[in-house]
């Protein structure tokens, strides 16, 4: 399969010209971190987003979906669910679950699921676990979205944001508000979803790196397939 049903049109995109804007100005967008978008440039957040808006291809669950549970609101219009297991800033009962071990979702409910820049979050015994029911809660023919950057990106931008948090009285780091686990990860390798993707049912697995973030972050797109189709 090398696509699925076409792409929904998500509620907020960066224009050309704005990701051109985003591209020369990427060192000075990831040395000051800032946490919105400002004078006329995209916060690293907002540009993640719309690399993985451009991949939903109708009702998303975004799984780790965060503060406010943002990407879901603003950049799908409320097309979807976002869950987590921390009561983050603006999440209701609505959003947050017990655990993430068991989706409360019946089977293929979604066009689409997401992890955004989380996976490695996950603690390490669960991975497997979580990826087994996000293909359980795929529709036939839906996709799987993950980001994840480069390992020495990733050690970077966790080093800075902890630095402007303590420095600046900012609160930037939602690792250090939830706490990090032992089973968690500042980043994952690609070989490590790549197969961790394959085993709970992922095929035609596609890699993306931002073109605007000089390819230091990147994502997989994997999909679940059509009964139609038979195995490889």
């Amino acid at each position: 399969m090398t696509g699925g049903p076409a792409a929904a049109s998500p509620a907020r995109l960066r224009t050309r010209a704005q990701i051109v804007k985003d591209t020369v100005t990427f060192p000075l967008r990831a040395l000051t971190l800032f946490e919105h978008d400002r004078f006329g440039l995209s916060s690293l957040r907002t540009e993640r987003f719309d690399y993985v808006a451009r991949e939903v291809r109708g009702e998303c669950l975004d799984v780790g979906c965060g503060r406010h549970n943002l990407f879901v609101t603003e950049w799908l219009g409320g097309r979807g669910r976002g869950i987590d297991v921390y009561a983050y800033d603006g999440l209701t009962a609505d959003h947050l679950v017990d655990s993430l071990e068991t989706f409360p979702f019946p089977d293929e409910s979604f066009e689409t699921v997401t992890f955004i820049a989380n996976l490695n979050h996950v603690p390490r015994s669960l991975r497997d676990v979580e990826l087994a029911e996000a293909y359980r809660v795929l529709r036939r023919g839906g996709n799987i979205v993950l980001t994840m950057g480069h390992p020495l990106a990733e050690i970077l931008v966790h080093r800075l944001v902890r630095f402007y948090d303590r420095v600046l009285g900012t609160s930037i780091d939602v690792d250090t508000e939830r706490g990090m686990g032992e089973e968690e990860e500042f980043y994952l390798l690609d070989a490590e979803i790549l197969e961790r993707l394959a085993r709970a049912g992922f095929r035609d697995v596609r890699k993306r790196r931002f073109g605007s973030q000089w390819g230091l972050n990147h994502l997989f797109v994997a999909w679940k397939r059509d009964a139609a189709q038979s195995p490889r």
